[in-house]
């Protein structure tokens, strides 16, 4: 593996985005190729680090692609660069509810033998900085934390104070970062405003956090405390190979057929449509990967003012803001009566989230696509969580019985008008609708752990460009 750092904190908003984004920015302006990477699910902040490393943003989560891809994940996303930086989440040892810190960053930076980077707030602290540190070091010796950096610094005297509470505790300052108001960027009910949403914003703050960054850390001791990661060997996750042995075609009666060798596969590339723009921003860089080598010509589109693309021979709809911009995609008609017909003859539909919402007969009272039998409103609840799941129907997709694990984040619900075919057991009940060829819910899957659901996707378009 590259030399490798993990970007950690003790809690949430404490500042780890600032501070990755910022070192992400400053290394690759200071002539390094960086990889940018985040622990757990998170859609959102991997945006940022597309915009601070030129990169595709990726993410590592143990919970969703299983504890034995993360190192491949990690190798296949560092190709060509020569430095990384992974932004954890939430605290550092904090993961899944119940798991004793699963999925934490820390069980990441364990799989990945990692240094890690602390950020502290010291906003409202002074030498109790040092106690927190100390705990966080003592807590577990398996991790190697090789640095803090203290953000939120309010003046020379303050910073004296925290650095000689930090002092006794042997891990050295690699930064200090006074509050900067250019740092703020936009949120809103689900968090940080997507950076595809905000470019101008987005790029304004990421210069910022670079600068500030650049000020005030120690690059270089960033850089050494890099390469100060043990060898770690993995062997590169691929698309290609996931693919291989060659997966399932779609179900038919509940049965499914061995599919076509890779040389088949490439002789005829169906086009598979993949929702983009502000509205379904949420999908995985590895999505279009997998669709691509299982043999689809993969073409986005954005919903708000696009048609659906010619020759459309299967649709992935993911996850996205369409409260946000229910009107505009109203007003799309031509798109929504076009979406509409195409399942109604039979088009496979693979939709998460947002395209649960956009398949519904309306949302927020505006119409949608009315391919399902119910409706969508926002609400005042976060629904968000890992879930484990089981097909509760054989679909196209999914045989009934599969298990999977998951992830919701969501305000919406939706109402049912009718009986239907159940997507998915939860603990709590049963969520989501299906078709014998449309797969919709509030579930986000990562692919890596199913590849061979964009492979009968994939087939399935085949079947139907025939």
């Amino acid at each position: 593996m590259i030399p490798r750092v993990v970007v950690a904190a003790p809690a949430s908003g404490a500042g780890k985005t600032t501070v990755a984004v910022g070192l992400m920015a400053a290394l690759r302006r200071a002539g390094h190729v960086v990889a940018g990477f985040k622990v757990g699910p998170d859609y959102i902040d991997p945006g940022f680090h597309a915009v601070a490393t030129g990169r595709p943003g990726r993410n590592l989560d143990p919970m969703l692609s299983g504890e034995e891809l993360v190192g491949p994940l990690f190798e296949h996303g560092s190709e060509g660069a020569d430095l990384a930086v992974v932004e954890g989440v939430m605290g550092l040892y904090d993961g899944a509810l119940g798991t004793e810190g699963f999925s934490s960053t820390a069980h990441v930076a364990k799989l990945l033998k990692a240094p890690v980077v602390l950020v502290v707030d010291a906003s409202a602290a002074g030498r109790s900085v040092g106690a927190v540190v100390q705990g966080f070091v003592a807590f577990d010796t398996e991790i190697r934390i090789v640095g803090v950096i203290l953000n939120k610094v309010g003046s020379d005297r303050h910073e004296a104070e925290v650095r000689a509470g930090v002092a006794p505790t042997g891990v050295p300052v690699l930064g200090v970062l006074r509050r900067d108001t250019r740092l703020t960027v936009p949120s809103r009910h689900l968090g940080l405003i997507p950076a595809n949403e905000q470019h101008t914003q987005a790029e304004q703050a990421v210069d910022a956090a670079a600068e500030l960054v650049r000020q005030g850390v120690d690059l270089q001791a960033v850089v050494a405390a890099a390469h100060s990661a043990p060898p770690h060997q993995a062997t590169p996750w691929t698309p290609t190979t996931a693919l291989d042995p060659p997966q399932r075609t779609p179900a038919r009666a509940g049965g499914g057929s061995t599919a076509p060798a890779a040389s088949a596969v490439r002789q005829l590339r169906p086009v598979v449509a993949v929702a983009a723009g502000p509205v379904f921003s949420f999908h995985y860089t590895e999505t279009t990967e997998l669709l691509t080598a299982a043999g689809a010509e993969v073409v986005t589109f954005d919903p708000l003012v696009d048609p659906l693309p010619e020759a459309t021979a299967a649709l992935y709809l993911g996850g996205g803001f369409p409260e946000l911009h229910a009107e505009a995609l109203s007003a799309n008609v031509e798109l929504r009566k076009q979406v509409a017909a195409a399942v109604a003859d039979g088009l496979p539909v693979i939709a998460e989230c947002a395209g649960l919402l956009y398949l519904c007969r309306e949302l927020d009272g505006h119409p949608m696509t009315g391919v399902l039998p119910a409706t969508a409103r926002m609400t005042t609840r976060l629904t968000l969580g890992y879930r484990t799941a089981i097909a509760a129907t054989s679909t196209t997709f999914f045989d009934e019985g599969r298990r999977v694990r998951g992830h919701e984040f969501h305000r919406t619900t939706v109402d049912l008008e009718a009986d239907v075919q159940p997507a998915w057991h939860l603990p709590g009940g049963v969520e989501g609708i299906t078709l014998p060829h449309v797969h919709a819910s509030y579930l986000h899957l990562h692919w890596t752990a199913t590849p061979d659901v964009p492979a009968r996707l994939v087939a399935a378009a085949r079947e139907r460009a025939r």
